[in-house]
């Protein structure tokens, strides 16, 4: 079993920064796919930003620029630095991974429990 625990949100005005991490710990062979979704209130949550385990990045078109996701293997934590952040960044983010519990054991999907950004104008 692995969890997720997500820190850095929190409230900035608009054109601020913000650092998000993520922490993975417990019992697995490996994470394949480490990612950001965010849910912003009445909308669905989508894509912010993901990383595989061997570093190939994709960003959704809205934070490209703006948005850096990293991610330490080694130490199974991922960080997304957000620059330039928008009014319309606001919602809680959500960390989430692909894992195996064994090796060819199949992947398994697991989601922290979300860290609210909002954004002033």
């Amino acid at each position: 079993q692995v969890q997720l625990v997500e820190s850095g949100g929190g409230l900035v005005q608009a054109g601020g920064s913000l650092r998000l991490s993520c922490a993975a710990s417990g019992s697995f062979f490996s994470i394949r796919v480490m990612a950001w979704y965010r849910q912003a209130p009445g909308k669905q949550r989508e894509l912010v930003a993901a990383i595989a385990s061997g570093g190939s990045i994709t960003n959704a078109d809205s934070v490209k620029g703006r948005f850096t996701i990293s991610r330490d293997n080694a130490k199974n934590t991922m960080t997304l630095q957000m620059n330039s952040l928008k009014p319309e960044d606001t919602a809680i983010y959500y960390c989430n991974a692909e894992y195996e519990r064994s090796r060819y054991s199949g992947y398994l999907e697991v989601w922290g429990q979300g860290t609210p950004v909002t954004v002033s104008s």
